[in-house]
C-alpha cells in the first residue's frame, strides 16, 4: 500500500453530519492490504445511515447488539457486517463515540489490483459489474467480517481511505433514496441519502427517483 498518500484523518470523520460526510467520501480512495495483496478503488457511490432516528439504520432507536456495537465507536472505524449470511458490507463509522452513524460504501472504480479483484470475485471481467455494488466491492477488496472494528486511520491496518486531489463538484453529485428500503421504514425510505458521481459507469443501477443535489 502506498504510504506516501495522505490517509483521511480522524477530523474528517468527526462530524456528526453523516449525510455530509457521505457526499464528501465520493472521490476518495479506499484501499486494502490483505495478506500482502493490495487492491484499491475510487469511491463513486455511498449511502448514509443515522442513528437513532433513522428507521433504515441498524441502530434505530438506540438498538445495540453484538453486531451493531461497532457503530457506536469513534468515527474512522470500519463497520463490516454480513448481509443475508453471505455478502460482506463495508461501512464507515462517523461522529462521536456513542452516536451510531455509518456510511455504506456502495460502489468503487478500481485503481489497483483489478486482476486480484476479479480472482476474488471468481469472474473473468474488468467491467463495472466487478465492483458496482456493496457486496461485490467488499469481496473484490478482500474485506471480511474479521475486519469489523478496524481503524481506518492508519495505512497499516488492512483497510484505509486516502484523500485524493479529485474535486467532485455539486453538479456532478446525484442523490436519491437509499437502495432496498422497505415500506416498513416509513418516511425514512424516501430520504435522499444515497450519493453517487453522475455518469460514472461503476455506479450501481440507478433508481427511478433521483434528485440533483
Amino acid at each position: 500500500m502506498d504510504t506516501t498518500k495522505q490517509v483521511l484523518s480522524d477530523f474528517f470523520y468527526a462530524s456528526n453530519d453523516v449525510v455530509s460526510i457521505a457526499r464528501q467520501l465520493l472521490g476518495k480512495e479506499i484501499a486494502t492490504n490483505i495478506g500482502g495483496i493490495i487492491t484499491s478503488g475510487i469511491i463513486v457511490e455511498t449511502e448514509a445511515y443515522r442513528g437513532p432516528d433513522d428507521r433504515g439504520c441498524h441502530a434505530y432507536n438506540g438498538r445495540m447488539t453484538e453486531r451493531t456495537k461497532t457503530m457506536y465507536e469513534k468515527g474512522g472505524t470500519a463497520y463490516v457486517y454480513v448481509c443475508y449470511g453471505m455478502h460482506p458490507m463495508m461501512n464507515v463509522v462517523t461522529g462521536d463515540v456513542g452516536n451510531a452513524h455509518a456510511i455504506l460504501i456502495r460502489a468503487i472504480q478500481p485503481t489497483e489490483g483489478i486482476t486480484n479483484m476479479a480472482e476474488r470475485r471468481k469472474i473473468d471481467t474488468q467491467k463495472p459489474v466487478l465492483t458496482n455494488g456493496p457486496g461485490k466491492l467488499a469481496v473484490a477488496l478482500g474485506i471480511h467480517k474479521d475486519l469489523n472494528g478496524t481503524s481506518l486511520l492508519s495505512a497499516n491496518n488492512g483497510i484505509t481511505i486516502f484523500d485524493t486531489e479529485a474535486i467532485i463538484s455539486n453538479d456532478d453529485i446525484v442523490s436519491g433514496p437509499r437502495v432496498g428500503m422497505s415500506i416498513h421504514v416509513g418516511n425514512c425510505s424516501h430520504r435522499p441519502w444515497r450519493f453517487y458521481i453522475k455518469n460514472n459507469p461503476w455506479v450501481s443501477k440507478p433508481l427511478k427517483v433521483e434528485y440533483n443535489w
